[in-house]
């Protein structure tokens, strides 16, 4: 299966668009467009927008149920819900870190980054996550 994200510089999300609509569809579609006028069956990858607005925001302050991996000790953390620039769709991720949730407003230009959302003795595991611009 494919991933989420691409890990380049700059990443970006993968999502799909149906190719008799326009519709497009994050996380990736793999059978048939969910749009409930069209039928299409023909969903192409593509690299969603990296920039967007906030449309609502808050703070994540107890730590998620498994099988979610957090930081040992958990740390609170801000999330956003992005309208992305192009595909007008609304992305859920979490902020960068430092990112202060009183001095948000929707709105607000955020552009995606990488950040790592758990590391172990092997591996640093990455996740995408939202980086308010000034």
């Amino acid at each position: 299966m494919p991933g989420w994200f691409t890990t380049g510089d700059p990443p970006a999300l993968l999502g799909t668009r149906c190719a008799s609509c326009g519709t497009y569809f994050f996380p990736r579609e793999e059978a048939l467009c969910r749009n409930p006028d069209c039928r299409g069956r023909q969903l192409d990858e593509v690299e969603l927008s990296r920039r967007g607005r906030i449309w609502s925001y808050t703070d994540n302050r107890y730590q998620p149920p498994s099988p979610y991996v957090s930081a040992d000790p958990f740390v609170p953390y801000g999330i956003a819900a992005v309208e992305l620039a192009d595909e007008r769709m609304v992305v859920l991720g979490q902020l960068e870190p430092g990112a202060d949730v009183t001095e948000l407003r929707v709105g607000q230009e955020v552009e995606l980054v990488l950040g790592p959302l758990y590391e172990d003795d092997d591996h640093e595991y990455l996740v995408w996550k939202w980086k308010v611009l000034a």
